[in-house]
């Protein structure tokens, strides 16, 4: 069977490397074609060189396609992959070092508060454009976003555009894996039920082979209480669900309880989750598998071992879409009553079943209504983002700032605003979010 998959984004060099190799590793006879997709000519070049690097040396048969331009490639796709992050790293660090300056500290800053706002601004427009090409050149590809926010894009693209588009990310699974390891429990025999809203996903069922794990989580918790994750285990003992991925991530769905970042003696994206130490991990890595696409430069040893990351789900997903095998991961979709208290169209993080019909939602348990109340705050203030990055609007984006609470003074958030939109203006639409 030949399958295509177009990657857009490829310059995200650890995902590229990742589902390449899981590729290699369990092609399940496929006669792949991956076509690489990056903007960054020089970038794209040695990402398409460690690619083949790594099919010559897995002696594979994949077809290697790259192209600065997306509609080179899009034509037959199957599955088209968006990895995208506008600006990249450099971007993201004045997404959360200016409001950092007003008193705002945030820990990821890709996701909600204004960092993630700021970043809607540069993405929608970008991945709208990018749905639109599949649209046309590939209609009846499955469509899988990873780029964050999560939640904003794959709204904004299905309000745009009517495009369907399916968000991925490895939150769940990786909270899977720590509460597996924290009851000494294998963690591939252990499977999960959630539902949220993306980076705030609540786990309401966790098993190994057959057996309710939550309670034993709570009981062992309470003998042998451990210092990591610590809201997260104060929202289980409280709610009964734990939620995925882990403090970093949902602190900043919780502003009023973290008041100018004071994180249990901690800063939060300074001492505690350090930004900065992100972003320096990501630089190394990213410089570190660029090297290995230069030419000469052979593979360490162990290169094909199967690593974590946001990519690590993606052949498994694709496996049983393609066998019908129905098993169940973590998607980002439509509500479509999942969530009855909410509109239909808000874009929710859910387990659903992987098969022929693509992504089937699982109707099976229901999370506390003080934990909806929080979800349903963040899908108002989303849909916010979402209009004011489709009409480049920035008196909307003001008003998701002001929803949220991360700011009280209009003067001051006006302030911030104008630093944000300034220093990524060469992302952003020419004259667009002008002040009003």
């Amino acid at each position: 069977m030949k399958r295509k998959i177009v990657i857009i984004g490829a310059g995200s060099t650890l995902f590229t490397k990742g589902f390449m190799s899981d590729l290699l590793n369990d092609s399940r006879g496929f006669e792949w074609t991956m076509a690489l997709v990056d903007v960054n000519a020089e970038i794209l070049k040695s990402v398409t060189g460690l690619c083949r690097k790594m099919i010559s040396a897995a002696n594979a048969s994949v077809k290697l396609e790259s192209s600065v331009s997306r509609r080179d490639v899009l034509k037959g796709a199957d599955y088209v992959v968006a990895t995208v992050g506008v600006g990249g790293r450099r971007a993201w660090e004045h997404d959360v070092f200016i409001p950092r300056k007003y008193g705002i500290y945030q820990p990821v800053g890709d996701t909600v508060m204004p960092g993630g706002i700021s970043k809607a601004m540069r993405m929608v427009p970008v991945m709208i454009d990018i749905a639109r090409d599949i649209k046309e050149l590939c209609p009846d590809a499955m469509f899988i976003n990873y780029s964050n926010p999560m939640t904003v894009i794959c709204r904004a693209i299905r309000k745009a555009t009517g495009m369907d588009v399916t968000g991925l990310c490895h939150g769940v699974m990786n909270t899977e894996n720590h509460l597996a390891g924290f009851l000494s429990c294998d963690k591939r025999e252990t499977a999960s039920l959630c539902l949220g809203i993306n980076h705030l996903t609540y786990i309401y069922d966790l098993r190994a082979g057959g057996r309710n794990l939550l309670p034993e989580l709570a009981l062992k918790y309470k003998a042998s209480p451990v210092e990591d994750y610590t809201f997260a285990w104060e929202l289980f003992r409280s709610f009964g669900v734990f939620p995925a991925p882990g403090d970093r991530h949902i602190v900043e769905f919780f502003p009023e309880r973290f008041a100018k970042g004071d994180y249990y003696g901690k800063k939060l994206g300074v001492d505690a989750y350090s930004l900065e130490g992100t972003i320096a991990d990501g630089d190394r890595g990213y410089d570190e598998t660029l090297a290995l696409g230069e030419e000469g430069v052979p593979l360490p040893s162990g290169f094909f071992s199967k690593t974590e990351g946001e990519h690590e789900q993606l052949t498994d997903i694709i496996n049983s879409m393609e066998f019908n095998e129905r098993r169940i991961f973590p998607a980002n979709l439509p509500n479509g009553g999942m969530i009855p208290d909410l509109p239909d169209s808000a874009v929710l993080e859910m387990s659903a079943v992987a098969g022929g019909c693509g992504f089937i939602p699982l109707k099976a348990g229901r999370i506390p209504d003080a934990l909806i109340s929080t979800i349903a705050r963040h899908t108002a203030i989303a849909e916010t983002v979402v209009d004011a990055a489709i009409y480049c609007d920035r008196k909307l984006f003001k008003q998701a700032v002001m929803m949220g609470g991360y700011m009280l003074d209009e003067n001051a958030a006006d302030s911030m605003i104008g630093e944000l939109l300034e220093v990524q203006r060469e992302y952003l639409k020419p004259g667009s979010f002008s002040k009003v």
